[in-house]
């Protein structure tokens, strides 16, 4: 029974988080008595609506600002040479593995009161004193967006990427100007690609907690900083567990709004939509079909003549859109490159550009005790959930792929519900579920909290590398009497080893990155380097802080390339596995 293979997964899930969160659920209600005092009592509060209000203003401002962004860029990356193209993802990616506590210490570095844009306004003499650029919503914004907009590009690509080029083709050959091309064409067939991507912009906004409380003032504060802030103060449980279960809340219902159903959408977009007598009624058909039947002589010698005359409008666009992706790459990847430069600066502050060259922040993070020990604390995290999680993910991952489709998809779903509830209601069940065991402050309890979410990416990343799996090749290893773990070991595991690399490197990466599950379950006693960077940042601007950035932007890269030469050795390895008749 394959399906046994999950139970290592879901055993841990439980535990850790699927118990707690039912547990939170019924303390949110006073079980056993079950009442909605504490809901009362958070609605009954001006300043909570307030705070609810602006947290959903504020994630639905980002979302689409980022699909406003987001969409031209995918397109235009779509519609780019095949190496461009390959380029962009990459320049894509990066950023989005890049810590995103690292983009928001360079936008403090940026829009800071002694930062480069006052700075440099400074220098110009066009300013007397320091804009206020920070701690205001505009602030919270830009380094939302910034964090965000990768994840809205890449479901975009992904889906468009897979939209037939030939029906873009066929559009302008009957006609179709290229603007009404692409509106009922192009456009239809990408909404599922802006529904992915709206969908998981907007739950993460809503648990955002570490870019509003460093980039925000006091009137942008949203929930998740909210509930973060009971739980250290006055930890009243009931209400704490209200107002997480209304973000979930709010959370769900944009999944039910916007998320369900999304299969056979193209095939409904490609159907014309039905109108009301209203709309006929004003639509002048008769008129506008008598107009269209004069116009068709002169729309056919307009559109010969169209089709062999030069493309300079096309040159046009072509431009525009360049200097577009142009400042989007730019805006994506400048703030990291700008942290990168000063970190070298060899005065006592950050400089833009440094007067010289120096290693002296360097040198002050590997002499500093406390700076090495979260670093070497954080390494040995990770690679004990990379470990735990990749074993774990993999068998579940091969599990789901060989059980009944609808117990595969209840049971995925379940997997993967650390990943789409916000982060501070994980974060919460987590904390609930570790203190039955009596695991909070302990490295133990850091592994299992961080292992919940990253097993998650493990699974959906080895269950796309098993869809491509063709199992008639196990059938045909135990033909030739190849016992179970032997087709495994020898067939199976050489051609998903790609997927099992990259699920072992985005398991790290979540581990490495985490803050907001860290900052409740480590307690004093232990500080993970995210952890230690956030609260440096809260307290004090230490230049050092811009040379652990640095360092940590070199963690993604050095992931991309070991996920490329793992992947491109495996290949081969796995044709040669094929071909030994030992098999």
């Amino acid at each position: 029974m394959p399906i046994l293979l999950t139970v290592p997964a879901i055993a841990v899930l439980l535990a850790v988080f699927g118990m707690p969160i039912i547990l939170l659920f019924l303390t949110s209600l006073d079980a056993p008595g079950f009442s909605l005092a504490n809901y009362h009592a958070f609605f009954g509060q001006p300043a909570n609506v307030r705070v609810l209000y602006q947290t959903i203003e504020i994630s639905a401002v980002a979302t689409g600002i980022c699909l406003l962004i987001g969409y031209p860029t995918a397109y235009l990356i779509v519609a780019a040479p095949k190496r461009a193209r390959m380029a962009l993802i990459v320049l894509v990616i990066v950023p989005y593995l890049t810590s995103g506590l690292v983009r928001t210490y360079a936008w403090i570095v940026i829009l800071g009161d002694r930062g480069l844009i006052n700075n440099l306004l400074l220098d110009l003499g066009l300013i007397s004193s320091p804009m206020l650029l920070i701690y205001n919503r505009t602030a919270v914004y830009i380094g939302m967006v910034h964090i965000m907009l990768p994840m809205m590009i890449l479901p975009l690509v992904s889906v468009m990427m897979s939209i037939d080029k030939s029906l873009m083709t066929a559009a302008p050959s009957m006609g179709a100007r290229p603007f009404t091309a692409f509106w009922r064409v192009f456009f239809p067939l990408s909404m599922p690609g802006v529904r992915s991507g709206s969908l998981l912009v907007f739950v993460i906004c809503l648990g955002f907690y570490i870019t509003p409380a460093a980039l925000g003032g006091l009137g942008d504060a949203m929930l998740s900083t909210f509930i973060a802030s009971q739980v250290r103060t006055f930890f009243d449980m009931g209400r704490v567990a209200a107002a997480a279960f209304i973000l979930l809340a709010i959370a769900f219902a944009v999944l039910f709004m916007i998320g369900l159903d999304l299969s056979g959408t193209q095939s409904r977009t490609a159907q014309p939509a039905r109108r009301s007598w209203l709309s006929r009624l004003l639509s002048f058909g008769p008129l506008k079909r008598y107009l269209s039947e004069l116009l068709t002589l002169r729309r056919a010698k307009g559109w010969t003549a169209q089709l062999y005359r030069g493309g300079g409008h096309i040159r046009w666009s072509e431009m525009i859109g360049t200097v577009f992706l142009m400042l989007v790459m730019f805006y994506l990847l400048f703030p990291e490159l700008l942290v990168l430069i000063m970190s070298f600066s060899p005065g006592q502050l950050l400089q833009f550009p440094p007067s010289g060259l120096s290693l002296q922040w360097y040198r002050a993070f590997f002499s500093d005790p406390s700076w090495y020990n979260a670093t070497s604390t954080t390494l040995q995290i990770g690679v004990v959930v990379a470990t735990v999680s990749t074993v774990v993910g993999t068998l579940a991952a091969y599990g789901l792929n060989r059980t009944l489709p609808w117990l595969r998809s209840s049971l995925t779903m379940a997997i993967l519900t650390p990943i789409t509830f916000p982060a501070i209601v994980v974060a919460i069940a987590t904390y609930l579920g570790l203190v039955k065991f009596g695991l909070l402050g302990s490295m133990s309890g850091i592994v299992l909290a961080h292992s919940i979410v990253a097993i998650g990416y493990v699974v959906v990343i080895v269950s796309a590398t098993l869809a491509n799996f063709d199992p008639r090749l196990e059938q045909a290893a135990m033909s030739m009497r190849a016992g179970p773990v032997r087709t495994f070991m020898r067939v199976t595991l050489p051609l998903i080893r790609p997927g099992i690399f990259g699920g072992a490197v985005f398991a790290f990466l979540a581990s490495f990155d985490e803050v907001v599950i860290t900052s409740l379950i480590a307690g004093l006693s232990i500080r993970t380097l995210p952890l230690k960077m956030y609260e440096d940042i809260r307290h004090q601007i230490d230049p050092t802080i811009a040379a652990v950035a640095s360092l940590l932007m070199l963690v993604p890269v050095i992931c991309l390339v070991v996920l490329y030469f793992m992947g491109w050795r495996s290949a081969p390895k796995a044709l040669r596995t094929l071909s030994d008749p030992s098999v």
